[in-house]
């Protein structure tokens, strides 16, 4: 998985870069909150950043407001890394969009939990909007009969909602995207078809 990490102080960006690869993630690295913001807008950018809140330019979390406010990149998952330990202060970085906040100076093996939890939620969500676009694709490939459908009890044609009686493979056919193959069913053979087999047999033996 892809990570952004914008960190403006020089050793705490080295520090967060070596512990995230060793933990096997790829990298987009920027120093500031204007390279950062920059970043997450292009199309394939990382769904997970862990931004620095104080920064020059713009801060994390005003890049989180941002993100937020982008229907496309609304679904980032945001970690806040940040010396702001004040409820206020967490509940300010929160209610601009931070999926998660880490004070520092953080665990290691807390960062990397936490980075953790945003990773499955990212393939989560990936996994869902995969399978609800499959979903939307059969829909859009099945058109459904409803209601109630009369039916000859005789020939067993079908009225439609003009009063018109029609074979029921062709009401089905104009009514949804199923095809027919006809054939015979064992019934109809043996009570239909198998008698005018012989019938027609006896007669060319008569000849």
């Amino acid at each position: 998985m892809r990570i952004l990490i914008a960190e403006d102080d020089p050793v705490s960006r080295y520090v967060l870069e070596a512990m995230l690869k060793n933990w096997g993630y790829d990298l987009v690295v920027t120093g500031n909150g204007l390279e950062a913001w920059e970043e997450l807008q292009q199309d394939n950018a990382p769904q997970l950043a862990v931004l620095d809140w104080m920064m020059p330019g713009l801060d994390g979390v005003e890049v989180c407001r941002r993100v937020r406010q982008t229907p496309a990149k609304k679904s980032a998952y945001i970690i806040l890394l940040t010396a702001k330990a004040e409820k206020n202060n967490i509940v300010e970085g929160l209610e601009a969009g931070a999926n998660d906040y880490v004070i520092k100076p953080f665990a290691r093996e807390e960062l990397r939990a936490r980075v953790g939890v945003g990773e499955r939620v990212i393939n989560l969500q990936n996994d869902l909007a995969a399978r609800v676009t499959e979903l939307q694709e059969a829909l859009s490939q099945v058109k459904q009969l409803q209601g109630i459908l009369p039916i000859c009890s005789h020939c067993k044609k079908v009225r439609d909602d003009k009063n018109y009686w029609q074979q029921v493979e062709s009401y089905i056919s104009a009514h949804s995207e199923a095809q027919f193959s006809h054939s015979i069913c064992p019934d109809c053979f043996e009570n239909v078809v198998k008698p005018e087999i012989e019938n027609w047999e006896r007669k060319l033996n008569r000849q």
